[in-house]
């Protein structure tokens, strides 16, 4: 398991929100902590991928789980 010190729960809410809330949240924690974000909106990873990708940030675990996404974000 993944520790992370921060959960942002976007589920319900459609993109680019989840995004924001993800913005939001790794504006609130220090650099090499991990944020857990939670989305049900379908195209959450993309917008997240690409963030990260663009940002440094990483993606470090991916799961699809009862019509959720959740990914683990160390940020950079």
């Amino acid at each position: 398991m993944i520790e992370f010190v921060l959960e942002v729960d976007a589920s319900g809410l459609n993109c680019p929100l989840p995004l924001l809330r993800l913005k939001k949240g790794l504006t609130e924690v220090e650099s090499g902590n991990v944020i857990k974000i939670i989305a049900t909106d379908p195209a959450a990873h993309l917008d997240i991928g690409v963030y990260t990708e663009q940002t440094g940030h990483k993606i470090l675990k991916f799961l699809k789980e009862d019509g959720k996404q959740i990914f683990y974000v160390r940020k950079k």
